[in-house]
């Protein structure tokens, strides 16, 4: 018999609060911290608003990427009751998923040693020290498995699903799972480059939207077979995974890798779509990703079920960015409330949805949360609460 997985604690850290707890407020309050960058520096004539996580504890260890997973997984472990000295030398799980890392932040390192200079060598040792799932695994001493997924945008969600399925299947206890990433100029540039940045706060499936803001943080869950019998948030009931090949940074137009995706996370969770209490949606506010995404959604849910985007709150943190959906995701059902989606006016009738428009009570039920990632990547995870 296959174990449930448990879902015992859970944490975050973005630009909508450094807490899990502060995100909630922030975003039923709809207040948005997005504004120029301050980490990142550059000779652009216009500053594009992003995301940006504020007073970052440097008595973290590792590079901000793995400092980042380290605040978020701290909150989980306190509210899952575990210390990190309980969890040394035992069968503990790490999935953790990131995209950029801190791989793409040794410019400064690279020029000086092409000019000659001796730089100060730290920027290396923090990138050979990247890898936030080693990274944690190896500080607790932990003895399960261990895995970084690197999948663009669908990193943390396919982390999440992957340790899920180390529950399912008896390989390890208790896993923690999510996604981290920080803010990078080359990818701040890159997708200035891609003309897929808004130089004004994000506006998810609204008419006039015109790109997205990039964002970073971590969003991390404790997952278990309950062994411990420690009180249960919630569970993980589906996850579904398929790639479209399509294109290298556009979804498929009919959202074909999607819908196969969702089929696959309601199968195993066993349940009907007209379940599903809320989605979470990918609403990255591009106008190509919006649109693929709103006319699956419309077409393999209810019309009835409402429709969030977090990423008007976070900005897109890449790898992180379905960990911490998922994170909100869990909490919004516990908490019987879904905050509006920022940003949105005007339908879109080419989306075909429209998102939250104020905040909603929800009814208990299932909650759905999507990922689709460049290179034709589309991850979901479905999520129930516990009661």
């Amino acid at each position: 018999m296959r174990n449930a997985v448990s879902i015992t604690g859970i944490g975050s850290i973005c630009a909508a609060g450094n807490t899990l707890d502060l995100s909630m407020v922030s975003m039923y309050a709809g207040i948005r911290n997005c504004s120029p960058p301050v980490l990142i520096k550059s000779s652009l004539d216009t500053e594009y608003p992003v995301f940006e996580v504020k007073n970052l504890s440097d008595k973290l260890p590792g590079s901000r990427t793995v400092k980042l997973a380290w605040k978020a997984l701290h909150e989980a472990l306190e509210q899952a009751g575990l210390s990190e000295k309980e969890l040394n030398g035992k069968n503990v799980g790490v999935c953790i998923g990131t995209t950029v890392g801190c791989t793409l932040n040794n410019e400064a390192f690279y020029r000086d040693f092409k000019a000659g200079i001796k730089p100060d060598i730290k920027p290396i040792h923090d990138f050979l020290s990247n890898n936030p799932a080693l990274n944690i695994s190896k500080a607790l001493d932990l003895k399960g498995p261990v895995s970084c997924p690197v999948n663009a945008c669908a990193s943390g969600t396919d982390a999440i699903g992957i340790a899920a399925s180390w529950i399912r299947d008896g390989i390890c206890d208790i896993a923690i799972a999510g996604g981290t990433d920080e803010l990078s100029r080359i990818t701040y540039l890159g997708f200035i480059s891609l003309l897929i940045s808004s130089g004004t706060p994000c506006r998810p499936f609204d008419k006039n939207r015109n790109g997205l803001n990039l964002g970073e943080g971590a969003g991390i869950l404790i997952l278990e077979n309950n062994k411990r019998k420690r009180k249960s948030l919630g569970e993980i009931c589906g996850y579904g995974t398929c790639s479209d090949a399509y294109h290298p940074t556009k979804p498929h137009p009919e959202g074909k890798g999607l819908l196969k995706a969702l089929s696959m996370a309601f199968a195993q969770a066993g349940i009907s779509p007209d379940k599903t209490a809320f989605i979470n949606a990918h609403g990255t506010s591009t106008p190509d990703n919006d649109r693929a995404e709103g006319n699956v959604i419309k077409s393999f849910f209810p019309s009835e079920v409402p429709v969030f985007s977090s990423k008007s709150y976070t900005g897109h943190t890449l790898g992180a960015a379905g960990a911490i959906e998922a994170v909100f995701s869990l909490r919004s059902l516990l908490d019987g409330r879904l905050p509006a989606t920022a940003g949105f006016t005007d339908y879109d009738e080419a989306c075909g949805i429209i998102p939250t428009t104020e905040n909603i009570e929800i009814d208990s039920g299932y909650a759905v949360s999507n990922s689709l990632a460049f290179g034709g990547g589309n991850s979901c995870l479905i999520f129930r609460k516990e009661g």
